[in-house]
């Protein structure tokens, strides 16, 4: 019985060994990922916003707020989880078509992040920011990463041998977002959503 149990922990200390290494190697995509956000942001934040963007972000605010009216603390975390899984899944399969969606899903978000920021230090003053941190400690590593591994996953086209290559990134990304990714995302949105319910 011993036996097993130290085989059991030894296998899953494995494959948790081999989820961290594959992010590990895939850092530099995961760098990209996080470039792509924050230089999006200070876009945003910085420059001028198009009135016609503007109008397309008040709306989808307005529709966030409308789907997750008169929620408790349970069905808005779980809310908020469903939707960054989706998106953060999304981000990384679909990086296979050249790693195009994983950068667009990026580029909006950090957009969205950069105008919000902006028009909360406008009303608030720049302590707000503090504010919004906790939000993001642990969803953003996940974005990142997610996005990073899809970016990665496009570049198998490159590669000499493509069948293997996509096989090797697919099977190893796929294991590290159910080992890391999704944990990240059940902190994220338990953190999230109580901060949401008791403090607005």
């Amino acid at each position: 019985m011993k036996t097993k149990k130290i085989v059991r922990r030894s296998f899953v200390g494995k494959i948790y060994h081999e989820s961290f290494r594959y992010i590990y190697d895939s850092r530099n995509f995961i760098y990209l990922a996080l470039g792509l956000f924050f230089g999006a942001s200070l876009v945003s934040f910085f420059l001028p916003v198009p009135q016609s963007i503007i109008e397309q972000i008040a709306e989808f605010i307005r529709r966030l707020l409308e789907e997750t009216e008169g929620m408790g603390q349970f069905d808005l975390i779980r809310f908020i989880f469903l939707n960054n899984l989706q998106s953060s899944f999304i981000g990384m399969m679909f990086g296979m078509i050249f790693g195009i969606f994983p950068a667009l899903i990026l580029l909006v978000n950090g957009y969205l992040l950069g105008f919000v920021s902006s028009v909360s230090i406008q009303e608030e003053g720049i302590l707000v920011l503090w504010r919004l941190f906790p939000h993001g400690i642990f969803e953003l590593p996940a974005v990142f990463i997610s996005t990073g591994l899809g970016l990665k996953l496009g570049t198998f086209v490159f590669r000499k041998n493509k069948s293997d290559s996509f096989r090797k990134y697919f099977w190893n990304s796929l294991q590290a977002f159910l080992l890391v990714v999704i944990p990240l995302l059940i902190i994220a949105a338990i953190i999230e959503g109580t901060l949401i319910i008791y403090f607005g």
